[in-house]
């Protein structure tokens, strides 16, 4: 929203310099992305007066003009078309320095002198268009020094305004908040109303009152759009951004700028029967001002007419029944619309069109509701100075029900303290209230104070308390709050021993040189399929694309996702990993959430150098990296790594990881026919568990180290093939008994000496007793037990 400090001024006129107020304004929240002048940089021009003109003697396009500058006459020839005897003019002198630097000089043309020049507005910077001379109002003193004449030292102030904020986007609405920032005076255009001098009217019909619950028209018959834009109109419009069109298209914009209310005129011989504001039905179709047709969908509100659509309501008029200011069909009587939209029938509806207008985002931030007579009062009286004309009565419609209701809401003196940490008076608190144009109402003292607080009909966004803080620490200013540390009780939390943090589980990670990532919780359909099929997917109503269309029921689809990026970015390895939720659909329509933590490995172990070999991250990684989170646990025993299906992971592979019977996740290659399907290269391995499953921990209990020799005795037994070689250690650790401390395998071998079907393990085992050294009948008796255990249930014969 541009603004202009002189008319800002003539609102509110606090004693605060254009630098201070830029200062305000931001620390108000309205905060100001630019500051600009009025009109470009320059000097030594004046209001000249053209006193004679006369032709060139050597040129058919150029005449010598004589000059009036206010301290006598000068000779300046000029080749504007619109130059005559009498008229006003910038006249920069010799010596002047335009726009951009460029400075006058006496010059000859044509073999005559010319003392300085006579300007058109692109000359000075203040338009773009080239027409000619700038022609002056005939009141301007001759001689005057022009930037002064015209106000060109004013400031543009553009306030880029959050969209809670509609009712600033106006020159009222700024000027209020400048009146209540400053304490002064705030001086609000007067609209009286304007008496009817006819009797017409033209009949409107609301088939849509929560749309649209006030729409207010006048007819104003006879007017003369012919006449020119006044000047003063026209240059407050081009400061604000908005270039003149015509006098009545100008109005609307000049009362849109100066009161918020956006309005529309339309040509009143082009309507027939009757306005209806309704939403738009199958086969509607629109041309707009801009040339361009629309068919809108049915949830678009039109302003329509007997014949069909005439404008798109509260976002551009239809060209049908827009103004004409030249030619025979010139425009002579029209109807003013003036009406408030609901802000949800007007969002958005804009954009579907590629269109950003004025009127549309004042209504879709909130007009406010109580403004439609008065600004169809104020348009009236400015037309009818400007064009003429007769208006009949404002005739309209209104649905008191759907218009917005200002709720009373209380506010609490100690929870202002609370919030803002800090003490402000109460009759401050009143006071600053009161000047935003609320309705105050208190009761109660001290701390039990508190107010029932009404808001304006412009604010809308005043809700709740916390807004109404909001305002008060906003106006009292931020800059005023006192600046102190809140008291707080550093209360230090109770951790469980018996549960493993999440935390843990990403430290442990990291620490194995792995990256965290963090992917979006919605995924493509089909990589969702693709990883679990058959798994109860949850779509989502409004996805952002077809990418991000259903809710994700694993980790892996997004490490892969990313792997497969930085694959294609040059990456020759990862080691990545994620916790987060997966969703799944349940019974009776419930959501299933499941924490996990996955992870993926896949190119060298080690980065290339000449001390290491190529050797690539595997599956024995991969279950490293699992078998590191199980030991948070500190209960690693009691998971196991089994043969088992799933979906992902590659049929030879792969293993489930279960804690007891309960499996809790999977680790393995990625599966061919998926990496194929996903045009993944490379070996890819990953894996998934659920927390839930992991969080029990073992409390560890304190064993003191033994001062005694442990024994080592090395078994080599030959099994089936069959037979997982964590389940031959799981059964030796148990049949040891409390005198064996460790059960590693060291060796595998199949081959000659061993019998086809069957494999050779060699274990090692290690005895300690915590009190006393070993002697070699007890060894040998838990050698004994261990044989025994592995015959028994795998068949076991020692070598």
């Amino acid at each position: 929203m541009k603004v202009s400090e002189g008319w800002l001024r003539a609102w509110a006129n606090p004693a605060a310099d254009s630098e201070a107020l830029e200062k305000q304004f931001s620390m108000a929240g309205l905060e100001v992305d630019g500051v600009e002048g009025a009109a470009p940089a320059f000097s030594g021009v004046v209001v000249g007066e053209v006193t004679a003109v006369a032709p060139h003697p050597d040129a058919d396009k150029l005449k010598v003009c004589t000059v009036a500058d206010g301290e006598g006459t000068q000779q300046v020839v000029c080749g504007a078309p619109n130059v005559t005897v009498g008229m006003k003019a910038p006249y920069a002198k010799v010596g002047a320095v335009l726009p951009e630097g460029f400075k006058i000089k006496k010059a000859k043309l044509r073999g005559v002198e010319s003392f300085g020049m006579l300007c058109g507005p692109d000359e000075l910077g203040l338009s773009e268009e080239r027409y000619g001379l700038m022609e002056l109002p005939a009141s301007l003193p001759t001689g005057a020094d022009f930037r002064e004449a015209l106000d060109l030292n004013d400031t543009i102030f553009d306030i880029d305004l959050t969209p809670n904020r509609g009712d600033c986007l106006s020159v009222r609405g700024l000027a209020r908040e400048l009146a209540v920032l400053n304490r002064v005076e705030f001086c609000a255009e007067p609209c009286p109303p304007v008496a009817p001098t006819i009797d017409d009217t033209f009949p409107v019909t609301v088939t849509a009152p929560e749309a649209c619950p006030r729409y207010l028209g006048r007819v104003i018959k006879g007017v003369d759009v012919s006449r020119p834009t006044p000047d003063w109109m026209a240059e407050r419009l081009r400061r604000l951004g908005l270039r003149s069109i015509d006098p009545v298209v100008d109005i609307t914009n000049y009362v849109m700028l100066e009161l918020g209310q956006p309005m529309h005129a339309f040509d009143l011989h082009r309507l027939s029967q009757g306005i209806e504001v309704r939403l738009a039905r199958p086969g509607d179709t629109l041309a707009l001002l801009d040339g361009s047709e629309v068919s809108p969908a049915e949830d678009t509100l039109l302003i329509c007419d007997g014949a069909g659509p005439v404008a798109l309501a509260g976002i551009m008029g239809g060209e049908r029944s827009g103004i004409h200011a030249e030619g025979e069909a010139r425009t002579q009587d029209i109807f003013l619309e003036c009406a408030y939209f609901s802000p949800l029938a007007i969002a958005g509806r804009a954009r579907r069109f590629g269109l950003f207008t004025d009127a549309s985002q004042r209504y879709e931030r909130g007009v406010d509701f109580a403004l439609q007579a008065a600004a169809t009062e104020r348009a009236t009286a400015l037309l009818l100075e400007i064009c003429g004309g007769e208006a009949g009565p404002i005739s309209g419609f209104e649905a008191k029900a759907a218009l917005p209701q200002r709720l009373p809401i209380t506010l609490r003196s100690a929870r202002i303290d609370a919030l803002l940490g800090t003490a402000i008076p109460q009759d401050t608190v009143e006071d600053v209230l009161t000047r935003l144009a609320c309705t105050v109402v208190g009761e109660g003292s001290g701390t039990e104070r508190s107010w029932t607080v009404t808001p304006p009909s412009f604010r809308f966004d005043l809700e709740r308390e916390a807004d109404l803080i909001e305002e008060v620490a906003r106006i009292y200013g931020y800059d005023n709050l006192e600046v102190a540390l809140p008291p707080a009780a550093l209360t230090l939390p109770r951790e469980d021993d018996g549960v493993v943090p999440a935390s843990a589980f990403t430290a442990a990670l990291l620490g194995l040189g792995a990256q965290e990532i963090i992917t979006y919780s919605f995924i493509d359909s089909a990589w969702a399929e693709a990883f679990c099929p058959g798994v109860g997917l949850l779509p989502l109503a409004n996805p952002l694309s077809p990418e991000l269309a259903v809710l994700r029921p694993s980790l892996l689809p997004g490490l892969v996702k990313t792997w497969q990026h930085n694959r294609n970015r040059q990456a020759v390895g990862a080691q990545l990993f994620e916790i987060g939720t997966c969703f799944e659909a349940g019974e009776n329509g419930a959501v299933v959430e499941t924490p996990r933590v996955a992870g993926l490995l896949t190119g060298p172990r080690v980065p290339e150098q000449w001390s290491a070999g190529g050797d690539t991250l595997d599956f024995f990684d991969a279950k490293g990296w699992v078998e590191a989170l199980l030991g948070l646990t500190f209960d690693g025993n009691s998971f196991t790594f089994e043969a088992g299906e799933h979906a992902a992971l590659h049929p030879t592979r792969r293993a489930l990881v279960k804690r007891g019977d309960t499996v809790v996740g999977a680790v393995g290659a990625l599966s061919p026919s998926l990496a194929q399907q996903l045009d993944v290269s490379g070996q890819v391995y990953v894996f998934e568990l659920a927390l839930a499953p992991l969080a029990a921990r073992v409390v560890p209990q304190h064993q003191g180290l033994s001062r005694f020799p442990a024994v080592r005795r090395d078994l080599a037994l030959d099994v089936p093939k069959t037979v997982a070689a964590g389940a031959v250690l799981a059964t030796a650790k148990a049949a040891a008994g409390a005198l064996g401390k460790t059960v590693r395998l060291f060796d595998v071998y199949e081959g000659k000496g061993v019998e086809e079907g069957r494999k050779s393990l060699a274990l090692a085992l290690t005895f300690q007793a915590p009190d006393r050294t070993l002697g070699d009948e007890e060894v040998e008796g838990a050698i004994a037990q261990v044989r025994e255990a592995l015959a028994k249930d795998f068949d076991a014969r020692q070598r």
